[in-house]
């Protein structure tokens, strides 16, 4: 099958949607589909305001109409909601080809974080974004119920999977240096992941965040007794989350939270709070321990056991999650020339 994956998040971001879409893409072309994925890099680019580190695409309407016609793919999925998203989301719209979205990031409370701007007013357009779509897939139930409430419809549940031959429980001793327990953070420092909240918190032995942000330098001077990595390779964290005592995710907001997933497979439990995300990860396994009091959760966390965490990561099999991923798309029957441009026979 030809699909076109469209999406605004790309390398060399490094965020949960980049690993995702390039594990998707891995598992699918070697199921055999072909996959196109057009993202930032080949356009002009400015950077993201408040995010200095992220280049979106500028004016890429024409060029990704030009990219559709060209591929003529058999299904289309926007990824994001971005330049790009918005210009396949046009595209489609105009050629009245059907495609499916997906709600990977909860921007809403992202800029309520950052900038104080009403969650209500960013659910609105989202929402309108996601309309026409012929199916929303969102990583979560949590998720999905929260959609469902600003009235979004149309949403289908797809979760995200772990490469469990990358992230595997480690003897390597890199964090042996720390004095012990070593509590772990990774992702990104910035506004909405809640990251004081962990910073914050009186724990014995070490606190390590791997991650970089716009946050970064200003937390570093305000928590000084907190090992700062930085943006750490993919292929390193495997090594840090195996050696960290306990993995503590203090983010509010997320859809579903993937380095919870990374850790989990690395056999290092999790602390979170019951939200919508974690709730989904960890769940009622016993694999990890999610507690109202972020503290609580951390010291429990501690006596949970690492084989029982690995059990709960080898529950997200991405082979799993591919086949539910291309359940999902909307066919597109074929295209044909009209008036000079491409359009789709009307789906049966």
């Amino acid at each position: 099958m030809k699909i076109a994956i469209v999406t605004d998040a790309w390398t060399p971001q490094v965020n949960g949607v980049v690993t995702t879409l390039l594990d998707l893409r891995q598992r699918l072309s070697a199921a055999g589909h072909r996959i196109t994925v057009i993202e930032p890099s080949a356009f002009r680019r400015f950077r993201c305001p408040g995010y200095a580190e992220i280049e979106l695409a500028w004016r890429p309407g024409a060029e990704v109409t030009r990219r559709l016609e060209d591929d003529a793919p058999e299904a289309i999925h926007i990824a994001t909601e971005g330049p790009l998203g918005l210009a396949a989301r046009a595209c489609c719209l105009r050629k009245k080809l059907p495609f499916t979205t997906a709600f990977h990031s909860r921007f809403p409370e992202f800029l309520t974080a950052a900038f104080g701007v009403p969650a209500r007013w960013g659910y609105a357009a989202l929402r309108r974004f996601h309309a026409p779509s012929a199916g929303v897939l969102v990583p979560s139930s949590g998720t999905a119920e929260i959609l469902a409430r600003h009235g979004f419809a149309n949403l289908r549940r797809w979760s995200h999977g772990i490469d469990l031959a990358l992230f595997r429980p480690s003897p390597d001793a890199v964090l042996d240096q720390l004095p012990r327990p070593v509590f772990l953070f990774v992702g990104r420092v910035s506004p909405e992941k809640n990251l004081e909240a962990f910073l914050r918190l009186d724990l014995p032995g070490s606190k390590l965040v791997c991650g970089g942000g716009p946050l970064l330098e200003r937390y570093r001077r305000a928590y000084p007794q907190v090992h700062f990595r930085g943006s750490t390779p993919r292929r390193e964290l495997v090594a840090i989350y195996g050696a960290a005592d306990a993995f503590v995710y203090p983010s509010l907001t997320d859809t579903f939270g993937l380095v919870m997933l990374e850790a989990l497979a690395c056999g290092t439990p999790v602390a979170a709070y019951p939200v919508a995300g974690p709730l989904d990860v960890v769940g009622a396994s016993d694999g990890g321990v999610l507690d109202t009091d972020l503290r609580r959760a951390a010291l429990a966390a501690l006596d949970v056991p690492r084989e029982r965490a690995r059990a709960r990561a080898l529950e997200f099999d991405w082979d799993a999650v591919s086949r539910q991923f291309l359940s999902h798309l909307a066919p597109i029957r074929r295209w044909k020339p009209d008036a000079g441009y491409p359009a789709i026979a009307q789906l049966a």
